[in-house]
């Protein structure tokens, strides 16, 4: 029987441009071994005995070196089955705005970026669960639904400060 694990973090990247939305998709460099050339949402492993919050924040720095300035818990996990560990995995996702003139400098795991609308953004996503999470950080952290306002990791730079 497979196990159910929370090993993946997904981090959902914003900025305002013109009080407008864009999302940040990373896109896989060509020779990765795992899935290369798609286009995703800054994801990343967690590591033993890390928090899930301290897992998102060390991949947005790892995979983008982007600083964020306000951190959400989006009502939403990412559920995918992975044959090769035969491991139900279960993702929480996060958003993390940034500043409207903050550029990424991608790490050697991604070749291309890019900031897209919404509507952008999903055509480009391969998952389901990434496009679903994409929708649900729109509605309730962008978009300012109640549900949105009370998830916000208020003093985020705890989670980077106290590392297991």
């Amino acid at each position: 029987m497979a196990n159910i694990t929370s090993r993946v973090v997904e981090v959902c990247v914003f900025k305002k441009v013109h009080h407008k939305p864009r999302y940040l998709l990373v896109k896989r460099a060509d020779d990765d071994t795992l899935y290369p050339g798609i286009w995703q949402l800054v994801t990343g492993m967690v590591e033993r005995d890390e928090h899930a919050v301290r897992a998102a924040l060390r991949e947005l720095r790892e995979e983008t070196q982007l600083q964020p300035q306000r951190v959400w818990v989006v009502p939403y996990v990412d559920i995918f089955y992975s044959a090769a560990t035969d491991s139900i995995n279960l993702c929480p996702l996060f958003a993390v705005e940034v500043k409207e003139t903050d550029e990424p400098k991608l790490s050697h795991e991604h070749q291309a970026y890019g900031w897209c609308t919404l509507a952008e953004a999903k055509k480009r996503l391969v998952w389901h669960g990434q496009k679903e999470g994409l929708q649900r950080a729109d509605q309730y952290i962008v978009g300012g639904l109640e549900g949105g306002k009370l998830t916000e990791v208020k003093d985020f730079s705890s989670f980077e400060r106290n590392a297991p």
